[in-house]
């Protein structure tokens, strides 16, 4: 599955356009990364937890983007952004949109 933030794939022809595709996760907070974090905010420093929990986060929504995608016949997904919002307090949602096509070589 080719995956691109464009609207086109260099040197491809797009053939189908198959409609929008998402992948979302809502993921919560580590107690325990939470008292951490709070550490680092006082001494400075990456968050490294929140930065891990971020990057598996986008992964899993990219991830369940590319099922969505496979299942109505797309080889690629062209367009593809990232959108976050709060869900309740500690939880947030990761949310990986993009459009769905169908590519031929040129």
């Amino acid at each position: 599955m080719l995956i691109s933030n464009i609207e086109v794939i260099p040197g491809k022809r797009i053939t189908d356009h198959l409609g929008l595709v998402q992948g979302s996760t809502v993921r919560a907070k580590h107690a325990g990364k939470d008292l951490m974090a709070g550490l680092k905010n006082i001494f400075g420093g990456e968050l490294q937890g929140y930065t891990e929990l971020l990057q598996e986060s986008r992964q899993e929504a990219v991830d369940r983007m590319i099922v969505q995608a496979q299942a109505i016949g797309a080889n690629a997904i062209i367009n593809v952004r990232f959108s976050t919002s709060a869900i309740a307090a500690g939880a947030s949602e990761i949310l990986a949109y993009g459009t769905a096509v169908r590519l031929n070589d040129r």
